[in-house]
């Protein structure tokens, strides 16, 4: 199996940092790349939107280190008011990784869209299909093995990818192929031959009162700061409130106070739930992506940034090594 992976994909092994928001993911990522020569390519759903930046938490400024500027991409690379969806993450994904390689630099990727991330290094789009409670509910009620039987008389793309070695999977696989027998014109949005990524990962997880106090923080600063006014210049250009509001967080709470659906105090009260909230669902993806075999190297927030800084490095340069060796 070793032997089918291109070889630039063992040459320039993928450096991934994730972790929630407010966990500090940008500055680590950035500082890595810089010891590096590394370029980052973004994880973040809502990075991709041009003039969505306050809201979406870009921090261009940490791009800067010394005067030199870190290079990044799929940020600021569509028009607010699109959609995206992750099938296109993985293609524009694909073309910046070569865009990386091809200038002999290291692709350190960055971000806290779990499901973007899990995409790339699972190679599929399917665990984003949507779970149903009440195909969940009938399956319930079946054997192991008659789920098994169940699921082999499935003919969908998904078939030969599925993992059934537990009764909770085979019933994730089934509620897969339901899906895409229902929904045989979406197949491929699911189905990609993605490259054989090589990666490492390493994640962040700041101690809850500290996520929660940066959190508080940082929207307060936001909010104060030219994040009401963005989204006043968005609808001033055209777009319509329920297209912001399709942007969630910022963007829909903001939308609903500028339109007068909420007082100031209740809007800024509601956000800042909301995002404690976000931050543990990206949490919970992450250590969903470990069950699902990817393996998180979580750093410890008590080491001095420049000992987090060098601990990455080190140990990419040594996987970088033996991902050559390999080749």
């Amino acid at each position: 199996m070793t032997s089918e992976i291109n070889p630039v994909f063992r040459q320039f092994p993928l450096l991934v940092i994730l972790g929630p928001t407010a966990s500090g993911k940008t500055h680590l990522a950035t500082h890595v790349a810089d010891q590096l020569n590394g370029e980052i390519i973004s994880a973040d759903s809502r990075q991709v939107y041009r003039d969505m930046t306050i809201g979406t938490g870009k921090d261009l400024e940490e791009y800067c280190i010394n005067g030199k500027n870190i290079p990044y991409h799929l940020i600021d690379i569509l028009d607010a008011g699109q959609q995206y969806n992750v099938s296109e993450y993985q293609a524009d994904f694909c073309l910046a990784f070569l865009q990386v390689a091809a200038e002999g630099h290291c692709p350190v990727v960055c971000g806290g869209t779990g499901f973007y991330i899990h995409s790339v290094l699972q190679g599929h789009a399917y665990f984003s299909i949507p779970v149903s409670e009440t195909l969940r509910t009938a399956l319930e009620s079946l054997s192991t093995t008659e789920l098994l039987a169940r699921f082999q008389e499935m003919d969908t793309s998904y078939r030969n990818l599925a993992d059934t070695s537990t009764r909770k999977r085979l019933i994730r696989a089934i509620e897969i192929s339901t899906f895409l027998k229902e929904n045989p014109e979406e197949q491929n949005q699911f189905t990609r031959n993605s490259p054989t990524y090589q990666s490492i990962v390493f994640g962040l997880n700041p101690p809850l009162d500290v996520r929660r106090e940066r959190i508080s923080r940082r929207l307060k600063f936001r909010l104060e700061n030219g994040l009401i006014e963005e989204v006043e210049a968005l609808l001033a250009r055209g777009l319509t409130p329920a297209q912001l509001i399709y942007y969630g967080l910022e963007y829909k709470y903001v939308t609903n106070y500028l339109t007068g659906q909420l007082p100031y105090q209740e809007m800024a009260k509601q956000l800042e739930t909301e995002i404690h909230r976000f931050a543990k669902r990206q949490m919970t993806f992450f250590r969903k992506m470990e069950k699902d075999g990817i393996q998180i190297r979580w750093l410890d927030f008590d080491l001095p940034d420049e000992e987090q800084i060098r601990i990455v490095t080190a140990a990419y340069k040594e996987f970088q090594h033996k991902m050559i060796a390999e080749t």
